[in-house]
């Protein structure tokens, strides 16, 4: 069975969508594939995001991911945008859903938790175990 390939596009590609695409590869790669990617991109994850992810669920995202484009990864069947307004370029998929979700940069770990935790349900959620 081809795994179905899922995207989670966010406008800078360093703080939500590599905390979902972590936590996707987590909690269900073995039926799909998880990227991530931005319209623009940051040098770097955001250190926030990578601290509480290796804490709360033992994943070193800077070992494993990076800032990328939309051009950067491979066609996707899935896409899902985090609620950040962006108008992501026409992509050529089965199914998109946007989730909404407040960019807690700058914010409390309090705000972070909240965010890594909606990531975590819709994940399982939607794709998975």
């Amino acid at each position: 069975m081809t795994k179905k390939k899922v995207a989670f596009i966010c406008v800078h590609n360093s703080c939500r969508s590599q905390i979902a695409e972590a936590l996707g590869n987590k909690f269900a790669s073995e039926n799909y594939e998880f990227y991530s990617a931005g319209t623009e991109t940051k040098p770097a994850i955001n250190q926030d995001a990578v601290r509480l992810i290796k804490e709360t669920h033992d994943i070193d995202m800077e070992e494993t991911q990076h800032s990328k484009l939309i051009d950067d990864i491979p066609p996707v069947d899935i896409a899902i945008t985090m609620g950040c307004n962006v108008i992501c370029p026409v992509m050529d998929v089965e199914y998109t859903e946007d989730w909404g979700l407040d960019d807690p940069t700058g914010k409390s770990d309090e705000e972070f938790m909240k965010v890594i935790n909606t990531i975590e349900e819709k994940i399982k959620e939607k794709f998975g175990r």
